[in-house]
């Protein structure tokens, strides 16, 4: 089902080249040219965004956004003004506007305003975590569904695993169930397992007694009574020793903890949120992990995708990271399309390190792809494209290093003379000699190899010229 869009602006070329765009986006939209009969509209029509002018016949815009607001009650607004300034900035923002937008701005920019308002997460605003977002952000269907199934368990009290990827956002994930659950208010407390010292995972966790073990000068308590009310985030949760899961089933289970060394239960009540990007069934089937404590923490998955997999989002989230780091830089559509090209192997939280270095190399002007960091494989070491790039480069530097004793007029051909012996002749091995399938490999025809092969003395003329 489409979103609704209300634009409320009494410029009509405004208003009728905004509808025109997001008509043509898919959205669905209305439009008013007053307060009065926009609030009428979104009583009526419950839009999912308001584009709403400040200056406005009979009631200004700010004025009338508690009653639009009221009206939609999850309806996100846009506030949008050609005399704009600090103080209408922070009234606007005070008054609960999603975004604020400086008239004459581009229709990318209402666009781009527009998908954000509608594809953040049931948590809108947490703070930075492991994918290197202050939110989550997504127009693909993947991420969509991530979207739908925290808001659907979020309510509840069920445990749940979040699986995927080291850098696609796990963290965030369990961030929104908190915020959106009726916990918000109590503590979120994130506990890194694979972090904790392997002897101290249970006192940690559990806390402990004085005197319970060389060191414990002082009793101390565990993280889940320090969380109790609210929710615990374990993750990488497959790296808990197997000694201490059996508690660990307890607390779920009974919602009581025994301090390390202690006597006396202690009741907590806490929600416990996990994740891991490795395979928790095959750790189960190896023996590795305690099938019981498998099935209670696995009440309701979440299998968060890896960004190659969110088609459409790696834009989106580079604009987002780009208005972070430096708000007066903009991608190069060349640099859009080199940043859709890459697998992210280490997903958002990789992608968020390269705007940041781009943008200090593109000294917050129009980033390039030069500006971009090599991309790196799924060892996290520079792809051979890179490799070969970095080769030219430092090649290319060495010779107009020396343009002042020598001018340089035939590079491409030197660079020509230096790569072709390499490449014909690998190609040539590779097909046992055939010269016209090596053609065809080239893309070149099959007189110009026989030339090449004779020039580079890359193999004696045979008749392996046959297909």
């Amino acid at each position: 089902m489409p979103h609704t869009i209300l634009i409320i602006d009494d410029e009509e070329a405004i208003a009728w080249a905004l509808r025109r765009a997001f008509e043509k986006a898919g959205y669905t939209v209305h439009v008013a040219a007053t307060s009065e009969d926009g609030l009428r509209i979104a009583a009526a029509k419950s839009p999912d965004v308001i584009f709403l002018d400040v200056r406005l016949p009979g009631q200004d815009g700010l004025s009338a956004m508690p009653r639009l607001m009221a009206a939609a009650p999850r309806v996100r607004v846009i506030v949008m003004t050609a005399h704009g300034n600090l103080a209408t900035a922070v009234k606007a923002v005070e008054g609960g506007a999603f975004d604020y937008l400086a008239k004459p701005f581009d229709l990318d920019q209402a666009l781009e305003a527009a998908a954000r308002a509608t594809t953040v997460a049931p948590a809108a605003t947490v703070p930075d975590d492991d994918a290197g977002a202050g939110e989550m952000l997504g127009r693909s269907a993947a991420i969509q569904s991530v979207f739908k199934r925290i808001a659907l368990v979020a309510p509840t009290e069920a445990c749940v695993l979040v699986t995927g990827e080291s850098g696609t956002g796990k963290e965030l994930v369990a961030r929104a169930i908190h915020a959106n659950s009726s916990r918000r208010d109590k503590p979120f407390l994130p506990v890194h397992v694979a972090a904790l010292n392997p002897n101290l995972v249970e006192s940690e966790l559990f806390g402990h007694v004085r005197g319970s073990f060389t060191g414990a000068d002082r009793a101390r308590e565990g993280l889940f009574v320090l969380a109790d009310g609210g929710t615990v985030f374990l993750d990488e949760i497959a790296d808990i020793p197997l000694e201490v899961q059996a508690k660990l089933l307890r607390v779920l289970e009974r919602q009581e903890v025994l301090p390390v060394g202690g006597t006396a239960m202690r009741s907590v009540n806490v929600r416990v949120v996990s994740a891991t990007h490795v395979d928790l069934a095959a750790a189960v089937a190896n023996g590795k992990f305690r099938h019981d404590l498998y099935f209670r923490l696995n009440v309701f998955p979440i299998h968060v995708p890896a960004l190659r997999d969110r088609a459409g989002d790696t834009a989106l989230l580079a604009s987002v990271f780009l208005a972070r780091f430096a708000p007066s830089a903009s991608l190069a559509a060349e640099t859009i399309a080199a940043l859709e090209r890459r697998t992210w192997p280490g997903n958002v939280r990789e992608l968020r390190n390269a705007i940041e270095r781009a943008a200090i190399e593109a000294r917050g002007g129009l980033i390039l792809p030069r500006h971009l960091p090599n991309a790196v494989d799924s060892l996290g070491l520079p792809t051979i494209d890179d490799r070969l790039a970095d080769i030219v480069r430092e090649w290319t530097n060495g010779r107009m290093a020396n343009r002042a004793e020598h001018e340089p007029a035939d590079l491409y051909q030197q660079l020509l003379e230096q790569v072709e012996p390499s490449l014909v002749g690998e190609v040539l091995k590779q097909l046992n000699g055939n010269r016209l399938a090596a053609a065809r490999c080239l893309g070149l025809a099959r007189a110009t190899v026989r030339k090449l092969v004779r020039k580079y003395q890359l193999a004696p003329d045979s008749s392996a010229d046959e297909d």
